[in-house]
C-alpha cells in the first residue's frame, strides 16, 4: 500500500478549496482518506491551517508527499517563521502575434 500526502478538492465550481489529506495512492482524488492534515484556499493562495506534527509523523511512517503537498508545507513554514510570503506569480504565455506587435512598436 503506497500512502501519499496529496490534495483533495472540496470547493465548488470556480471557487477552489482543497484539503491536504493522507490517502492510499490507489484511491480516487476525492475518495476515502486516512487523515486530514490541513486546508488550502486556492482562491487567495493561502494555507488556512496545517498540522505540521501530523505531516512529519506520516513522513516518518513512509508516506510520500506530492509536489503540491511539499510546496504547501514550505509555504506554511515561511508563514510561521514570519518571513514575507509573496504570492506566486503565474507567467502567462504570450502569443506570437502579441510578441510581434510589441517588437514592431519598439
Amino acid at each position: 500500500m503506497a500512502v501519499k500526502i496529496r490534495l483533495s478538492r472540496a470547493g465548488k465550481k470556480k471557487v477552489p478549496f482543497h484539503r491536504i489529506v493522507v490517502v492510499d495512492g490507489r484511491e480516487k482524488r476525492d475518495g476515502a482518506f486516512l487523515d486530514t492534515l490541513g486546508t488550502y484556499d486556492g482562491l487567495t493562495t493561502q494555507v488556512v491551517n496545517f498540522d505540521e506534527a501530523g505531516y512529519l509523523g506520516w513522513i516518518q511512517k513512509g508516506a510520500q508527499p506530492t509536489d503540491s503537498a511539499k510546496k504547501l508545507y514550505r509555504l506554511f513554514k515561511k508563514s510561521v517563521s514570519g518571513a514575507q510570503v509573496a504570492p506566486e506569480v503565474v507567467k502567462k504565455s504570450v502569443s506570437k502575434k502579441a510578441k510581434a506587435k510589441t517588437e514592431a512598436s519598439v
